[in-house]
């Protein structure tokens, strides 16, 4: 398997979300009330939307971004970092109406976290702006999208990716319930196990086995449900395929980007033709690689380090 990007990578655009992330390692997840003495405190770019669109860029795709920043310096954290990753900005809006997103993530001993947000000028993503990108998305081979932006904004980069022929890809997170008519313009979803919980309205720590749920949520109208599960993998389930894809052992660190990494190498490979069982394989080796390293950015794979994930 050569470790060469494609000349010229699948057209990817992402309609998601920037946020700073302003990060602490804790020796234990605090309570309320409890003071502790942190380390490794770390301020950079973050949002789901964002990883993703760093992260298919950082695998030969063609990288455009549709979000919303404040008119404030936390702005210029997300356009250094799309200009240095050569992610297209052309449809990114400013908005004075409210601040630049942040999430505040604590990170244990073991590479567990919690994350809070307020999402700020992500909140303002609608339907009217995803249009601004209509010919963006129109001529992407993928078009992904996360929930971090209002549903209806979601649901809209769906319907445009799937009426102009491109393969759609949500990844709920933060997992809310939906629509049933905005899931069958999802041809992949792609929740891990507390997200497809959550999803079916029920607790994320329920009981009930994960590909029981899985069904249930194919049954709603999704073309695949891929459940990452973390070190077990991923489950893949359409009309074709129910198995697990294994990821490789690695020793995890910080298992903040995961997620985020896994979405974006799959999406690269579904933009490059891959088959699908191949494409969840990049995915769960990308999930992997973030996991061996402290922050989001700093650990999502490139080209070359993802093949080598591969190879193991």
């Amino acid at each position: 398997m050569s470790i060469d990007a494609p000349k010229t990578g699948p057209k990817i655009t992402v309609v998601g979300s920037f946020a700073v992330g302003l990060t602490i390692r804790t020796p234990i997840i605090p309570v309320f009330g409890q003071t502790l003495f942190g380390s490794d405190f770390d301020l950079g770019p973050g949002g789901k939307g964002s990883n993703q669109a760093v992260g298919v860029a950082r695998l030969g795709a063609q990288s455009s971004i549709v979000a919303c920043l404040g008119q404030d310096e936390l702005a210029g954290v997300a356009t250094r970092l799309y200009e240095a990753e050569g992610v297209d900005t052309t449809h990114l809006h400013r908005t004075a109406d409210k601040a630049t997103g942040v999430g505040f993530i604590v990170l244990n001993a073991s590479g567990d976290n919690f994350i809070i947000l307020d999402m700020g000028a992500n909140t303002l993503m609608d339907p009217v702006r995803v249009d601004t990108a209509r010919d963006c998305i129109a001529g992407s081979d993928v078009v992904m999208s996360v929930l971090e932006i209002p549903v209806a904004a979601a649901a809209r980069a769906m319907k445009l990716g799937r009426e102009a022929g491109a393969r759609t890809i949500l990844n709920p997170a933060p997992a809310i319930a939906l629509p049933d008519g905005l899931l069958e313009h999802v041809d992949y979803l792609t929740p891990n196990e507390s997200e497809l919980r959550l999803l079916l309205g029920l607790r994320p720590d329920d009981p009930t086995e994960t590909h029981e749920l899985a069904l249930a949520l194919r049954r709603r109208g999704v073309g695949t449900v891929i459940v990452t599960m973390g070190g077990a993998g991923a489950l893949i389930l359409n009309d074709e395929l129910d198995l697990m894809v294994p990821a490789p052992a690695v020793d995890v660190v910080d298992t903040t980007g995961a997620g985020d990494s896994f979405n974006a190498a799959f999406a690269v490979a579904i933009g490059e033709g891959l088959p699908l069982v191949e494409a969840v394989r990049w995915g769960v080796a990308a999930g992997a690689h973030a996991c061996t390293r402290l922050g989001v950015i700093p650990s999502m794979a490139h080209r070359d380090e993802l093949m080598g994930m591969l190879e193991k």
